[in-house]
């Protein structure tokens, strides 16, 4: 049998738009915040009581603060911890949370009831109320505050991750590895895990941005980042006092948090939709 030589591979369709501009924008804060200390011009805790509340100008582009704090240097380095409670957010919650709705959703029976009342337990109480008494027993601060959402926020990847494991399970691949004598470790981790856990990626980028709005109203709370750390809820609710005579204070950090937002919200989906036509395929 010959092959033709015309016969051509067919081409993987394009990224859609809409995710190349999300990846970038996303891929932009990465940057800015890696390199904040080198692009920032001054010190974003430096204190110059002379010149605080002056407006946005060719010395300071965001304005300055009520204690005279470059505006514009403080946002760049405040993307350092809300993307860093981005990633300490969702890591912890989506470990948890992958483990256990891997083994209730491929195990089933008792294991599979005892692992879904945890669940239902921990879900009957309001995600935020939940996280705020966690946090007011362990006192204010990021560390306790990613401890919280560690505890909380499982739930949604534990659901999520065992309703797409039960779907694979019955799967002829699946079988085929467990008629070859493959071990549960084995066939956990290299057939059905990577086969459900698309879903579950796009879901979590997504739910940074939920972790950075609930990190942002934490810090405005005062219950999350603590003065003088440089992060956007923080800056927002230090802007509330001033927003009459000093908008900027708070409208700049604002801006930079829905940028970030908006971009993982997209990016979240433009995942989510790439994981759907894999399935699809």
């Amino acid at each position: 049998m010959s092959i033709d030589a015309t016969t051509s591979v067919p081409e993987r369709a394009p990224l859609p738009l809409g995710l190349v501009v999300a990846g970038s924008l996303v891929g932009l804060w990465v940057l800015i915040a890696v390199f904040a200390p080198w692009i920032a011009p001054y010190d974003p805790n430096a204190v110059d009581i002379v010149h605080a509340l002056q407006g946005p100008s060719a010395e300071h582009w965001f304005g300055t603060d009520q204690v005279g704090r470059d505006v514009f240097s403080r946002v760049l380095h405040a993307a350092r911890i809300d993307l860093l409670m981005c990633l300490a957010g969702v890591l912890p919650p989506l470990v948890i949370g992958t483990t256990i709705g891997l083994v209730s959703g491929y195990y089933g029976g008792f294991i599979d009831t005892v692992l879904m009342r945890l669940y239902d337990l921990t879900a009957a109480f309001p995600f935020f109320v939940l996280v705020l008494a966690i946090v007011g027993v362990l006192g204010p601060g990021l560390v306790n505050f990613f401890i919280a959402l560690a505890f909380v926020a499982w739930i949604t990847y534990a659901r999520l991750l065992r309703a797409e494991v039960m779907a694979v399970r019955g799967s002829e691949y699946v079988q085929a590895a467990k008629c070859l004598g493959f071990s549960d470790r084995v066939t956990l981790f290299r057939h059905v895990l990577p086969n459900a856990f698309g879903p579950v990626v796009a879901y979590a980028v997504s739910d940074a941005v939920l972790v950075m709005l609930a990190g942002a109203s934490f810090g405005f709370l005062g219950m999350g980042a603590q003065p003088p750390l440089a992060e956007w809820g923080v800056m927002i609710s230090d802007g509330t006092r001033f927003l009459r005579q000093a908008w900027w204070i708070c409208t700049f950090p604002g801006l930079a948090a829905i940028s970030l937002g908006l971009g993982l919200i997209f990016l979240g989906d433009g995942l989510g939709h790439l994981s759907r036509q894999r399935a699809a395929a």
